[in-house]
């Protein structure tokens, strides 16, 4: 489906993780689309020519944005900590939807290691660790799922890089991953490292249709 050389639509370009994603591919010969409410912010971060005005959570406005792509690699975060958002969930639907549309297939996402079922979880963090964290990340939490529920229930080639938590720092190469399942002792992951992976994941076909856990 995809060549060594790929069209990448980026949501999410501005964030921290996002701004990885859009310089580890321009280095590695990629052709990237930033969609972005704001251009200017991307252009000054990346000195990227390609990017276009775009409503991530409205279907239209990302069709514009992802005509021709390869794929989409999307690094939104949400800041709304324990509040309820809607962010991850209406940005897939409409991501699905203009996928439909332009016929897209390939969608890389992050969601989070405590959205992992909980027959994959040990006790400790079924009944303490995730729980506590959902005390100060829930509402994204919660929505990550929704999020994850989308993909899974479309006839998309999806994968969703669930992270622990995110750390600064340069790319090792070092990390492990674990499809569907929950490795032991995931506790963080670079930006960097994360972006590495999900540019990787683009092309792998057998991580079409899965949830990946990467942690060190």
């Amino acid at each position: 489906m995809i060549g060594a050389s790929m069209h990448i639509t980026v949501f999410g370009a501005t964030g921290r993780t996002g701004r990885l994603v859009v310089q580890q591919a321009l280095a590695a010969g990629h052709r990237v689309t930033a969609a972005a409410r704001h251009p200017g912010a991307v252009r000054a971060a990346h000195n990227l020519q390609q990017v276009i005005v775009a409503d991530i959570t409205d279907a239209t406005s990302v069709r514009k944005a992802i005509a021709g792509t390869d794929a989409i690699v999307s690094a939104l975060g949400s800041r709304t900590g324990r509040k309820p958002t809607t962010l991850y969930s209406a940005a897939a639907g409409a991501a699905l939807e203009a996928m439909l549309a332009t016929g897209v297939r390939r969608i890389v996402t992050i969601s989070a290691i405590p959205v992992t079922p909980d027959e994959h979880k040990t006790v400790v963090e079924r009944r303490l660790i995730h729980p506590l964290l959902r005390q100060f990340f829930g509402g994204g939490y919660d929505d990550m799922r929704r999020m994850e529920d989308l993909l899974a229930r479309s006839d998309r080639d999806w994968t969703v890089f669930r992270a622990p938590r995110l750390i600064d720092g340069a790319a090792t190469g070092t990390y492990r991953t674990v499809l569907d399942a929950l490795p032991p002792r995931a506790r963080s992951i670079s930006r960097a490292d994360l972006a590495a992976a999900m540019i990787a994941a683009v092309p792998a076909r057998e991580l079409f249709g899965h949830a990946v856990a990467i942690t060190y």
